[in-house]
């Protein structure tokens, strides 16, 4: 059986990382996608357990201190993190294994799974990612001032992963993401 490897995949929040793996996955059932445990409030539509595994701080800490996640950090002020278990599983069964995660667990997955490939979405622009957010419509101006000043960190962090994609146009980038996935493997 051929090894497992992890993907991390990362980029300003806005981006559309969301939207390149919806529109990855179907086709390629061959990868999975972890998922991550958060403290935030659930969006319209999420499901515990499906999209996310929505934890309250208390409980987020915990696993915190007993070593559960792979990876976590703080964004926006809530918690984040990759539950350790069920990415080893699969990589241990040779399975592709994506971590859509921030900048930080990015790092911290580094040291985890240095052979790791490392992709990062960026933007075509910061004006056009201030828009994608607005148009969420779910960030008060502090919170959307906030992402933007975060995405122009992470930004200039973009030269530390193994690849960077512009999200501008959608199929164009799906494009160069499954050539970049399926090259590597």
């Amino acid at each position: 059986m051929a090894p497992g490897r992890v993907i991390v995949f990362t980029g300003p929040s806005g981006v559309g990382k969301g939207t390149l793996l919806r529109s990855l996955l179907p086709n390629h059932p061959e990868i999975h996608l972890s998922i991550s445990a958060t403290t935030r409030q659930p969006r319209p539509g999420e499901v515990d357990g499906q999209h996310y595994y929505f934890k309250d701080r208390e409980t987020f800490q915990s696993l915190i201190d007993a070593g559960e996640f792979l990876e976590w950090a703080e964004f926006a002020g809530n918690l984040y993190g990759t539950p350790r278990q069920p990415v080893v599983e699969r990589v241990d069964a040779g399975d592709l294994v994506i971590l859509e995660i921030e900048l930080e667990g990015a790092r911290q997955v580094r040291q985890t799974f240095p052979e790791a490939f490392q992709i990062f979405v960026m933007p075509p622009s910061l004006g056009i990612l201030e828009s994608r957010i607005r148009g969420r419509g779910q960030d008060s101006d502090e919170a959307i001032a906030r992402r933007l000043a975060r995405a122009e960190v992470e930004v200039a962090a973009a030269d530390e992963f193994d690849l960077q994609i512009t999200n501008g146009r959608l199929p164009q980038a799906l494009e160069e993401l499954e050539s970049a996935l399926f090259a590597t493997i």
